[in-house]
């Protein structure tokens, strides 16, 4: 596996990846709560291509009600990213890496090792956080992205967002996974991590899903 040098301000936890492992739902990482969900978002490259500008753009984030601040894409040498296949091995760096863009307001798109500030509720809760993109896929008929928390938040662990355009010309979202409470009332009462997680995961479908984006 690929790995950049660690240093200080990186992410809160030691599974870094882990939302790329095929047995994730079943093996977590210890002490941790696993999460997967896919949809259906339409079918054909149009779609494909549309999903993928907005999924790039935080378009999932900011869909569910979060803001997306304060986000510096990498510099130097301290983390690279982490690619992989759709089996998780380990792949060269995406070209993604080295294409820097921006949408309408200034804001950059995600590349590896980019840091990124959310604020705001989902379902209530609190969602604030400090992340950075730890992993990138960029191929012709998948393209998607890992998060990891890097402090500030009240759970620890990563998500992971992936687009696919499959054989049968159908377009997927899907979102996969797995934290641990670190706030205190989360530590308390375990049910509100799975209870977050599904706020969360409900807003990042109807962010994506064309069905809640023309109302149909």
């Amino acid at each position: 596996m690929r790995r950049g040098s660690f240093q200080a301000g990186t992410v809160d936890y030691a599974a870094v990846g882990a939302t790329q492992a095929p047995d994730l739902m079943g093996y977590p990482p210890k002490g941790t709560t696993p999460a997967e969900a896919s949809w259906r978002l339409g079918s054909g490259e149009s779609r494909f291509v549309t999903s993928t500008e907005q999924l790039l753009g935080w378009g999932a984030q900011r869909g569910a009600g979060l803001r997306v601040e304060d986000v510096r894409p990498a510099s130097g040498p301290m983390y690279s990213g982490v690619g992989f296949d759709a089996d998780g091995n380990a792949v060269q760096p995406s070209r993604l890496d080295d294409e820097q863009r921006f949408d309408a307001d200034g804001t950059p798109f995600v590349g590896a090792g980019t840091t990124a500030h959310v604020h705001g509720r989902v379902g209530g809760m609190r969602a604030d956080a400090e992340l950075r993109v730890i992993s990138l896929i960029d191929e012709p008929r998948r393209v998607g992205f890992s998060l990891g928390t890097v402090g500030g938040s009240v759970v620890s662990g990563e998500e992971s967002f992936l687009l696919e355009w499959r054989d049968d010309d159908e377009v997927w979202f899907t979102v996969r996974a797995f934290d641990k409470p670190t706030g205190v009332l989360y530590r308390l009462w375990h049910p509100l991590v799975k209870r977050r997680r599904r706020a969360l995961f409900q807003g990042y479908l109807q962010a994506m899903s064309p069905m809640y984006a023309t109302g149909s």
